[in-house]
């Protein structure tokens, strides 16, 4: 049998509270419960049980208990959580109020900025008081068009301190990109920075809001943070005012109390192929979630500093923002995390004494693309778990991070969405990691892996599935009054069953594998091929930067493209695609093997950073990509475009 990367300690395993979590179910509802696996079966066959518990471990706050845990939990979608319940979500997030940091920011530019839990609670009273003032109540939609700043959770605890719903994007989202997202949500209120900072460049965010508002007269009031200049010049935008002159004097806030279900978040689909679906999540279904995933799966305490590469307009930082009801330091990053050099992360990590360091596995290639030896110069004594998400964490990934970063640290790959604004696979402590697997499948989730006629696999890949109602399920879509765009999403191949468009494999050790989006699968001679399955093998060559490969129709049949981006000073000669076949062929199988290597200056990108295999494939067979600005570098797809090679 494969030997794990790595193996928790007894001492560590003891600790952790996912043990403790253990040891109470075992007291309170079942003593054979004996191991984490036990747990894990457990808690898919008891939903009921395992979810009520999850709420008293974690001490969520609510003013009125519920009726009843689950309701019709046996249809998808159609069960409810929690009934009769009242809570609020900020509440739960602003439980301290003390001098411990509550947020660290850090910065490309340099910036530091600390804010105590004291100071987090005043600052989200003085904004919640003002949003009061400007009309915003229960149902309204607060936008952020923001860098990672903590005025952008501010305004989310504020937001949703009422009962308003919270989203954000990206500030790197031009006028359509945004038009396109909150549009449709029609915000009442938009807070933005005058600009941000990214690779040493100065990027505007003035301009563009200016061009938003011209085409979205829902927007009553603007409320700009002072971030790339010290006093922005407002006159040109009539409904701005100055973060600073619109909070008031307040010190307490009134916490709304809402339902379960309750809007918390609106979230949105990459919009790679149309217009992003708008992706409702409830407050309470959220909570808990985030909630069992970071004190459980992640082992996250109120001593930790956790830290999230992530933007605004990512699941991540919804994720990353909920560590504050833990009472735990949450570290925010604004810039490039490769400027002004590529350890600028893993310096502020040495700095700030970050434990629990989370990242994307495509940033962890790069590092290892670069040959960074982060190790040889900080040292983390704290850190004892990297969690990577976004992207499969290929095998040599993994390897290099144990190697280069840190022996002693439990490799968390993670993986799940916004579809469900938390994961179906993640991290235990107390488990070992082993080499491109998920540890394990997420607690209470009824994960199971499919072939086509709905058999459960084991050693196979197939379909990524959940078979049972989970609280983080969408509420609804928006705009979707009969539901149909939710059923579509996830419910139209398997009925009753949620397929979430993962191609995976469930290994022996009761992980998980995950091959890519299975609508992105290659299909040569009916034989489906998950795209990662090529990725690991290309990106162990030096020459090679990344990849990415797509299914081109050719002669009644489908034929595998795979594009490469070469290291600088590096061109795709025959003995260089001669050595790319050898490694997928010796790694893979012969059907694996492209029937075309063609080399390209970029790889189409997600605002996110994941790569965008849909949009290429509509290109080299001359279809519409719907919406380039869901895009990073849209200009990209442009090397695709009447390649020659694909024609013959």
């Amino acid at each position: 049998m494969t030997q794990p990367l790595w193996t928790p300690d007894p001492e560590r395993s003891q600790q952790a509270n996912i043990t403790r979590f253990l040891e109470y179910i075992q007291r309170e509802c079942d003593p054979h419960v004996m191991n984490q696996h036990a747990l894990y079966r457990w808690s898919v066959a008891e939903p009921e049980q395992f979810w009520s518990h999850v709420w008293a471990f974690c001490g969520i706050k609510a003013s009125k208990s519920w009726d009843r845990v689950l309701t019709d939990g046996d249809k998808m979608p159609g069960a409810t959580w929690f009934s009769g319940s009242r809570l609020n979500f900020a509440e739960n997030l602003l439980r301290y109020r003390d001098e411990r940091p509550a947020i660290i920011f850090r910065s490309e530019h340099g910036d530091r900025l600390s804010l105590s839990y004291r100071e987090l609670h005043r600052q989200v009273a003085g904004l919640a008081d003002a949003f009061r003032k400007s009309g915003v109540k229960s149902g309204d939609r607060v936008a952020g068009f923001m860098p990672n700043r903590p005025e952008a959770v501010i305004g989310m605890l504020a937001a949703t301190s009422l009962g308003a719903v919270w989203s954000s994007c990206s500030p790197d989202f031009g006028i359509n990109g945004v038009l396109d997202r909150f549009g449709q949500i029609e915000p009442k209120v938009l807070i933005t920075t005058d600009g941000y900072h990214y690779s040493g460049k100065v990027i505007d965010s003035l301009e563009r809001i200016r061009g938003v508002l011209e085409k979205l007269p829902s927007i009553e009031r603007v409320v700009v943070v002072s971030y790339v200049s010290e006093k922005p010049d407002l006159s040109t935008l009539p409904t701005a005012v100055h973060w600073a002159d619109y909070l008031t004097d307040a010190t307490e806030i009134r916490f709304e109390q809402l339902s379960f279900d309750h809007p918390v978040y609106i979230m949105y689909s990459s919009g790679t192929t149309g217009v992003p679906k708008c992706i409702v999540h409830g407050a309470g279904g959220t909570l808990i979630q985030h909630l069992k995933e970071l004190v459980l799966h992640t082992d996250l305490k109120r001593e930790d500093v956790i830290f999230y590469f992530t933007t605004c307009g990512w699941m991540m930082w919804n994720w990353l923002v909920s560590s504050l009801a833990v009472g735990a330091t949450v570290l925010l990053y604004d810039g490039s995390p490769f400027h002004p050099d590529n350890y600028i992360l893993w310096r502020i990590a040495a700095e700030e004494g970050i434990s629990i360091f989370g990242t994307s596995a495509k940033y962890l290639a790069a590092l290892e693309k670069f040959r960074a030896k982060p190790a040889a110069k900080y040292a983390w004594p704290r850190l004892r778990t990297i969690a990577s998400t976004g992207s499969p964490l290929l095998p040599e990934n993994s390897e290099y991070t144990y190697r280069e970063i840190k022996k002693d640290v439990c490799l968390c790959s993670i993986s799940g969405g916004t579809d469900i604004v938390s994961c179906f696979a993640l991290g235990n402590p107390t488990l070992p990691v082993y080499s491109g697997e998920l540890q394990c499948r997420g607690l209470g989730m009824a994960v199971e892996i499919w072939d086509e006629q709905g058999r459960p696999l084991q050693g196979q890949p197939g379909e990524l599935v959940c078979v049972k109602p989970f609280p983080s399920m969408p509420v609804f879509f928006w705009n979707d009054p009969d539901g149909k765009k939710y059923h579509d999403a996830y419910f139209d191949v398997y009925p009753n069953v949620w397929r979430h468009g993962d191609w995976a494999e469930l290994t022996a050790h009761e992980g998980l594998i995950i091959y890519g989006r299975s609508d992105a699968t290659l299909n040569p001679g009916g034989i489906r091929i998950g795209t990662a399955e090529i990725y690991r093998q290309v990106e162990k060559l030096p020459e090679v930067v990344e990849s990415l490969a797509v299914g081109q129709d050719w002669k009644g049949d489908v034929r595998v493209i795979l594009f490469v981006r070469l290291r600088e000073g590096v061109s795709l000669d025959d003995d260089l695609r001669e050595r790319i076949k050898t490694v997928i062929k010796d790694n893979t199988t012969p059907r694996h093997v492209p029937s075309k290597i063609i080399a390209v200056p970029d790889i189409p990108r997600t605002i996110s950073g994941k790569i965008t295999e849909l949009a290429v494939r509509n290109v080299i067979h001359g279809r519409p990509v719907k919406n380039t600005d869901a895009l990073a570098n849209p200009q990209a797809l442009e090397h695709y475009r009447n390649l020659p090679e694909l024609a013959r």
